[in-house]
Order: C-alpha cells, then sequence, then structure tokens
C-alpha cells in the first residue's frame, strides 16, 4: 500500500540567488602609459533563483529532504576589460498551483506568489551585482586607480511551498463511495482502486476531453466526519478543492442495502464538514451523484433518496462508476455547470 507521505503538498526551502563576481585590478601594458593603464573588468551578476509552474508536475516532493537551492555564482572581471560572466538563473519547477510564503510569516500571511498558471514564475531571490573593476575608477587625475570592489551577494530567503491543486471540478464522498472508479470512467486517469477504507491517499487528477467540452477533474481523498478538524487524512486534502468550481458530491448507492447506513445522514455529514473547513466551500456548485447504480435491476431504490435529495434543493444524477452508465449525462451536467447554465439550458 502506498505511504500517504508520497504526496507532498508542503515543503520547505531556502534559496540563496548567486553572489555577484569580483571586480580585478589588472593594467594594459603600454609605452608612455603610467603603470600601462587600467583596465581591469567588472565582475558578473550572479544568478537569479526563479520558480516556474509545470503542468507536467503533481507533488513537492522533490523538495522534501533538498532543503536548500543555490543559484550560480558571478565570474570575476579579467583583463583587458573584460567583464565576468553573469551566473546563470536557477529554474525550479514546481506544480501548477504552488503558494509560497515567508517562513517566518504567519498561518494566515498573504502569500509572496501563487503560480496558478502554467510557465507562470516567481523571482524569489535576485543575483548580486558584479564588482567594479579598476578601469571604472580611472579619473583624469586619478589615472592609475589600485583597487577594485568585491561582488555584491546574492539575495536569501526561507520559503514555505504550499500545494492547493487546480482542478475545475472536485469529487468528494466518503471512502469507498467509487470516486477513483468514476475518475477511472470519465477520464484517462488510473488511480488506484480497492475495497478498502483511504485506498486513495493522494488527490488524483484527469481530464475530461471531448470535442465539445475539456475540464480537470481532481479525486480527493479523505473526508469523513470530523476531516475539517484534521481526523482521518483530515483537512490536509480539504484545501485541494478551494479552487473548483464545480463539486460532484458521490453518494454509495450500496449503502441502500446496508440497514445500519443512511446516506442522507452521509450526505449531511460532509456538506457539515465543507461548512466547518470555510473557504465557501459550502456555498461551491453542486452535482450529487448516486453511484452504483448497477446493483439494483430496477431504479425504484433510488426514488426516494433522489426525492429527498431533491427537496433540499440537490440536483441528482445516477450513475455506476462500474458500468459507465450515466456517465454521459453526468459529463454534459458537469460542463453547463462550469460554463454557468441549468440542467434547463
Amino acid at each position: 500500500m502506498r505511504s500517504a507521505d508520497q504526496f507532498i503538498d508542503e515543503a520547505t526551502l531556502v534559496v540563496h540567488a548567486g553572489d555577484g563576481g569580483d571586480g580585478i585590478v589588472a593594467f594594459r601594458r603600454e609605452k608612455f602609459v603610467p603603470r600601462g593603464g587600467p583596465n581591469g573588468g567588472d565582475g558578473g551578476r550572479g544568478g537569479d533563483v526563479v520558480f516556474v509552474a509545470d503542468r507536467n508536475l503533481a507533488t513537492l516532493r522533490d523538495y522534501r529532504y533538498k532543503k536548500e537551492l543555490r543559484a550560480d555564482r558571478g565570474g570575476n572581471g579579467g583583463g583587458s576589460d573584460k567583464k565576468g560572466a553573469s551566473g546563470e538563473a536557477l529554474l525550479v519547477r514546481v506544480p501548477v498551483g504552488t503558494l509560497f510564503y515567508d517562513r517566518q510569516a504567519p498561518p494566515d500571511a498573504t502569500p509572496l506568489a501563487d503560480l496558478s498558471e502554467d510557465g507562470a514564475r516567481f523571482l524569489a531571490a535576485r543575483g548580486g551585482k558584479g564588482g567594479l573593476g579598476n578601469a571604472r575608477f580611472a579619473t583624469s587625475t586619478r589615472q592609475t586607480p589600485d583597487f577594485a570592489t568585491k561582488g555584491k551577494p546574492g539575495e536569501s530567503l526561507q520559503l514555505r511551498l504550499s500545494l492547493k491543486l487546480i482542478a475545475d471540478v472536485g469529487l468528494i464522498g466518503l471512502p469507498n463511495a467509487g470516486k477513483s472508479t468514476l475518475l477511472r470512467r470519465l477520464t484517462r486517469a488510473r488511480p488506484r482502486v480497492a475495497d478498502y477504507p483511504f485506498t486513495t491517499l493522494v488527490p488524483n487528477l484527469g481530464v475530461v476531453e471531448n470535442d465539445e467540452v475539456r475540464f480537470v477533474v481532481a479525486d480527493i481523498p479523505g473526508l469523513i466526519e470530523g476531516a475539517s478538524g484534521g481526523a482521518g487524512l483530515g483537512d490536509r486534502f480539504l484545501r485541494h478543492i478551494e479552487r473548483t468550481r464545480v463539486l460532484v458530491h458521490l453518494l454509495d448507492g450500496a449503502a441502500l442495502l446496508d440497514e445500519s447506513r443512511d446516506l442522507l445522514a452521509e450526505y449531511e455529514m460532509i456538506r457539515g464538514e465543507l461548512a466547518a473547513y470555510g473557504a465557501d466551500l459550502e456555498g461551491r456548485v453542486e452535482i450529487v451523484a448516486l453511484n452504483k447504480g448497477d446493483l439494483f435491476p430496477t431504479p425504484e431504490p433510488f426514488d426516494e433518496l433522489a426525492a429527498a435529495l431533491q427537496k433540499r434543493g440537490c440536483e441528482v444524477v445516477r450513475i455506476s462508476g462500474a458500468t459507465g452508465d450515466g456517465a454521459d449525462a453526468l459529463i454534459l451536467r458537469i460542463a453547463q455547470a462550469l460554463e454557468g447554465g441549468s440542467a434547463d439550458d
């Protein structure tokens, strides 16, 4: 079984931009020119540290053990007024949806940057300026300066990185409701599927794409009673539905065969966790999907539950993640919701 720490959505890093190169003292060798004349070149600028959002990445796990990053130093100046080479910028790739905070700032601080689009960049630390060679200090009254300046140190910053996945749609529900199976059915994603709690230990992403629609779906694990306070896999994963526009709330139709379970109560419990977490999750557009319809030869067992949910203002779609029944209708309704339309449009 996969370890939960395979998905790393928090990391701390210290980044150091490159120091500037030193200017140097040098002199030409020319006849009738005192000491040959100064021609020491400037040092090169140090490399910057730049973070780049990359849609091909999904975790911050590369930075779990790599705690310090350093860009190249600028080269020293040379004779004949040669300037030192600038240090190469250090480009650090992170998942789309990564937020950056000053590590010393309080937890509720405003992020320094939010890389919410593929290719977005954050200049975290600037390289130091190069020092000046002695040629820079020559004047009519000081023709043979015999000094140069050192390069400036590059900026350093202690960062806390936090990942909030970017998805259009979040699949929510209790463990074993069938979220991973549905994700496989709707998209090309291949999440792990098994019949035991917390099969999904990391959020899985998939893309629904055809000639008419394209949207990203995230299967969000860990929602049980008390999740907003850290129970189970806890609010660690609730953050990943903050950016979603539509929630698909999956209910396990198999519970209708178990007298000890109450699907309405389970629905209300998850809704309560969304409200307790905040971030306006409770007010997000929601589609309720009654799953595992393949367990019933006729739709009647679902009718009473669907009617009760509709009285609560819920929009209900009946599906089977296993057989694909109702999947096209669900995709159509999600696409309408993303466009701001209703089922009657």
